[in-house]
């Protein structure tokens, strides 16, 4: 089984060089775009490229403003302090998750707690989320107060994992009968859609992501978006230091963040949009090619998304029997020359967040065990 599948995977990207797990492609204006940006010396966090890049993102995604920042991580930060969290909030988000969900919670000073995922979504359960919250919070005084910490729960960070959509508006109609504001992480869903609308876009402010291995990239660089007007000033003023606008003094009134994206990256990022669509309709012609590969293997579930929804297919995923199994294949593939992935470990059995409150976790165990990420760069 396991050669079978490398020898797909190096049909499909025609070598027998190493294939990595997913690697940028530069097929258009990039090194144009970069270069008048050399020309104009405009190199730094200010430049007609920034704006441009946040304006295609806004359009693309149907959202009224986007915030371009130096990375997702800081994005995910400053959203949070958008929606208000202060030291010894709480704020809920799933085990199943890249580290910078739970790391941009404590940058704000915050405790994490960590509900379980879905199993066919990967991402955050409404169902999960509704016991937790029934269980174990009450309403006082308009907050959502955790009965064990006495602290308040102010907001709901969930993930579109590998770019497909969790089931993102039941989340967002539970916490709105909890007063608790929905901030979207979806570093790895550009191009994702629920109902035909974008994911990022159902809470009151989402985020994304274009590190290097993004569908696309700006080589670092994350994106606030939102269409809360007053949010999106409040963004774009703590993301520069948070200076008073002067045609020359210098005075900045709070405390801020250096966070702002550097017009070169920003370049980079324009070329990326105009290839966007390109892209998706290549990930999707190789997410067909995976699709029909396993369809007939009973010991791979390949990873598709639920009813109503669009995936990126930004890493195409299968589940495999158990972890003996999930261990030999990526033992075999990565040795291969072929580089295969398994799914993060789950964020409470990580150090710093060991002491963190859970719900039961029993999906996120499960996937944690099976899960791995297969070659998904464009074709």
């Amino acid at each position: 089984m396991h050669q079978e599948i490398i020898a797909l995977i190096r049909d499909i990207y025609k070598t027998d060089d190493f294939i990595p797990l997913h690697e940028p492609r530069f097929r258009g204006n990039e090194k144009k775009y970069i270069n008048e940006c050399i020309d104009s010396t405009f190199v730094s966090s200010v430049g007609k490229f920034v704006d441009q890049f946040e304006a295609s993102v806004a359009k693309f995604t149907d959202s009224k403003y986007a915030i371009a920042t130096v990375n997702g991580t800081a994005a995910l930060h400053i959203a949070l302090l958008l929606a208000d969290v202060k030291p010894n909030d709480e704020v809920i988000t799933q085990p199943l998750t890249f580290v910078a969900t739970a790391n941009a919670i404590s940058y704000c000073n915050a405790h994490p707690i960590f509900v379980d995922v879905d199993k066919d979504t990967m991402g955050l359960s409404p169902e999960k989320l509704k016991t937790f919250l029934k269980e174990n919070t009450s309403i006082i005084d308009g907050k959502c107060i955790n009965k064990h910490t006495k602290r308040t729960i102010k907001a709901v960070v969930p993930m579109h994992t590998f770019g497909l959509p969790m089931r993102i508006k039941e989340v967002v109609e539970l916490c709105n009968s909890y007063n608790i504001i929905v901030v979207e992480d979806a570093a790895e869903s550009l191009g994702s859609y629920q109902n035909n609308k974008h994911t990022g876009t159902f809470g009151l402010v989402g985020t994304l992501s274009f590190n290097g291995n993004k569908t696309i990239t700006t080589g670092g660089g994350g994106m606030i978006i939102t269409d809360n007007k007053l949010l999106a000033e409040r963004a774009k003023y703590i993301t520069t230091t948070a200076k008073v606008p002067h045609p020359w003094d210098y005075h900045h009134d709070i405390t801020a963040y250096n966070y702002r994206l550097p017009n070169l990256n920003a370049a980079l990022g324009c070329a990326q949009m105009e290839s966007l669509p390109s892209y998706l309709k290549s990930k999707q012609k190789l997410a067909r090619i995976y699709t029909n590969h396993f369809k007939e293997n009973e010991a791979i579930n390949f990873r598709t998304p639920i009813a109503s929804s669009s995936s990126n297919f930004w890493l195409n995923a299968i589940e495999l029997k158990n972890i003996e199994t999930r261990n030999d294949f990526l033992k075999v593939t990565n040795e291969a020359g072929v580089m295969t992935r398994p799914i993060w470990k789950l964020m409470n059995s990580l150090p710093m967040y060991a002491t963190a409150q859970c719900g039961n976790l029993d999906n996120s165990e499960f996937l944690e065990n099976r899960i791995v990420n297969l070659p998904s760069s464009v074709i």
